[in-house]
């Protein structure tokens, strides 16, 4: 097909394949299951069904860890395994969670349920009250949707309780305000959801009542994203919090009751912002000058709660970052603020406690700083939360550590994950490549020491969405690749949130190439380096990977020896229409927009003489 020959802006539609945008259409799921059928004639087989049932057994191990959250002093977790493919959701102690085998209280075996309904039902999400009341709220989805059923289910009776909350088919949850009342930010029914699919409004339920005549308490246009709720008790009186996402990056907050939304805080609309007793902190994505002092993109900012709703503006730093020093979430435990912070990719955790004499901050000890470490609350709700912690430690020859910070304390380990392939000789290493416009762009191979020139590779990166990546312990390609000779890498491209938000803005939008050049640097800089050859590269990458995949095929296919491209967003003049898709808009940009195209004019094809100078210049 001729560039001229695509769909253009004023003629999108004239495409002869929209019918595969039925994603449940009866042609559409043909196709799938033909196209299925010819993967598995090419690529099935013998070597292909030992290699399924292999990981099938590691995935399904018993001795596998069991992730857990706590609420009323028990530990809930949901388990899946060979005999149970779609869960155990279940209950134990801490003094029986120590022990190597634990003894489980099981609540809802799903595959029964599944089996007695005759429904495809994915337990999505639980949402429970505080303390020990035995209520829940479960979200059931067909076949893992993102649109849930909502029901009523007594964790004590281990049944659903009959007449209880129930509501159809629809995206979006729900969460207790009290044992009688829900609030809802669901999009079921008429004039409920945005034009991303989503919840537009937030009701009040009250146990009994109509859904359709429950009243709106809170509500946005319905060309923003989403409506979203918390309810806050780590205050003396509970608080709600209202928050309007006007797109993937940007909100608008709100204070109030069940009554409504009573005070908007005067911040700007790209922040991240946590609430806790008396406390509030802030981080903005872009420089935001208050209060008479202007502060940098990405520090993190506190302020008494109070004082901050009666117009003081004397923040504190809490955080600065630096060019490669950025925060990665921040979240409160029993009055600490704890800051995940990577810099220059190593993990750093910094707990932060306010008091009327400023703040002071110390470093959870006993972590690792290499690898992946991930921290935090073990308690399901904030306000019942007494700052115990949990850390998963891991990275890619190395299986999970689950382990306990009981306040300030050394980590104690909990859980270890089995090894499931053989590590020997294998080292992790870290590596830089110069992009093209000499941007530093790091990546971590695994892999044998040495270099072959000759390696098979396997390489993936993501860069999107202010998303990082980890290096984490990963059993497939450890069992069918690193244990039979392979290397494997992965790619801090930008878009990523590693670096924090300029690194992410310079991979958004139009930016999206050079994160594509990012990653096509890197591999060069692997042939650079003597460790393969480009014709020895897979590169795998999926959804917003899926269209850094497809932009190797057609920008830099002399640098790959195969392409896997993953449920991919590829269609960049259509995404809005499919799914949640017009939420992404904040990321890619709007086709609709005439004006946004001219900076995304197709790329000629390459000669072998640029190709060669591409691969020197990265």
């Amino acid at each position: 097909m001729r560039v001229d020959d695509r769909p253009t802006i004023a003629a999108p539609d004239d495409d002869p394949h929209l019918w595969l945008e039925e994603i449940e259409g009866e042609r559409a799921l043909d196709f799938v299951e033909r196209q299925n059928r010819l993967t598995l004639e090419q690529f099935g087989g013998a070597r292909f069904a030992a290699d399924r049932d292999l990981l099938a057994d590691i995935y399904d191990r018993p001795d596998n860890i069991p992730y857990v959250t706590r609420r009323g002093g028990l530990l809930y977790n949901l388990w899946k395994d060979v005999k149970n493919p779609r869960g155990l959701w279940r209950r134990t102690t801490m003094a029986e969670f120590r022990k190597a085998d634990p003894k489980w209280d099981v609540l809802l075996d799903v595959d029964r349920l599944a089996a007695e309904e005759d429904k495809d039902w994915i337990l999505n999400g639980i949402q429970t009250p505080t303390g020990n009341d035995p209520r829940a709220m479960l979200s059931l989805s067909r076949g893992g949707s993102d649109a849930v059923t909502l029901r009523e289910f007594n964790s004590d009776a281990k049944a659903f309780v009959a007449g209880g909350f129930a509501l159809a088919e629809a995206k979006g949850g729900a969460g207790w305000f009290d044992a009688d009342t829900l609030l809802l930010s669901s999009a079921y029914g008429e004039g409920m959801a945005t034009t991303s699919g989503y919840g537009k409004t937030i009701r009040l339920w009250r146990r009994g009542a109509d859904v359709n005549a429950a009243p709106v308490i809170f509500e946005t246009a319905a060309e923003h994203m989403a409506v979203y709720f918390d309810i806050d008790r780590t205050a003396a009186v509970p608080r709600l919090w209202f928050v309007e996402k006007l797109d993937f990056f940007n909100q608008r907050i709100w204070l109030g009751d069940t009554t409504g939304a009573h005070h908007k805080l005067d911040l700007p609309t790209g922040v991240w912002m946590e609430a806790h007793q008396d406390w509030l902190v802030v981080k903005p994505r872009l420089e935001w000058t208050v209060g008479g002092k202007a502060y940098a993109p990405d520090t993190v900012l506190g302020i008494s709660l109070s004082g901050f709703l009666a117009g003081e503006r004397n923040f504190a730093i809490v955080f600065e970052p630096g060019p490669r020093r950025a925060l990665q979430g921040l979240f409160w435990s029993a009055g600490r603020l704890v800051l995940p912070i990577l810099d220059e990719l190593r993990p750093v955790f910094e707990a932060c406690t306010p008091s009327a004499n400023g703040w002071t901050r110390e470093t959870l000890p006993g972590l690792p700083g290499i690898g992946v470490v991930d921290v935090g609350r073990l308690d399901t709700h904030e306000s019942e939360d007494n700052g115990d912690l949990l850390a998963n430690i891991q990275d890619p020859l190395t299986p999970p550590s689950l382990m306990l910070i009981e306040g300030v304390a050394s980590p104690l380990p909990l859980k270890q994950a089995p090894r499931t392939f053989n590590s020997t000789g294998l080292v992790v290493t870290q590596h830089e490549a110069i992009s093209i416009d000499g941007e530093r762009i790091p990546y971590v191979q695994t892999g044998p020491a040495g270099e072959t020139g000759d390696a098979p590779l396997h390489m993936t990166a993501y860069g999107g969405f202010g998303l990082s990546v980890k290096p984490n312990y990963n059993s497939a390609l450890g069992k069918l690749w690193l244990e039979r000779g392979g290397t494997t890498v992965q790619a801090n491209i930008r878009g990523g949130g590693e670096f924090g938000t300029r690194w992410h803005d310079a991979g958004r939008y139009a930016g999206k190439r050079l994160a594509h050049d990012d990653f096509a640097a890197v591999a060069a800089d692997l042939v650079r380096r003597g460790v393969t050859r480009a014709g020895r590269i897979a590169a795998e990458g999926g959804s917003n990977g899926g269209i850094l995949i497809s932009n190797m095929l057609v920008r830099y296919p002399e640098r790959f020896g195969a392409l896997f491209c993953t449920i991919p967003l590829i269609d960049m003049r259509r995404y809005t229409k499919l799914l949640a898709g017009a939420s992404w808009i904040a990321e890619y940009g709007d086709p609709d927009r005439p004006e946004e195209w001219p900076g995304c004019k197709p790329i000629p094809p390459t000669t072998p003489q640029r190709r060669a100078r591409n691969i020197r210049r990265s």
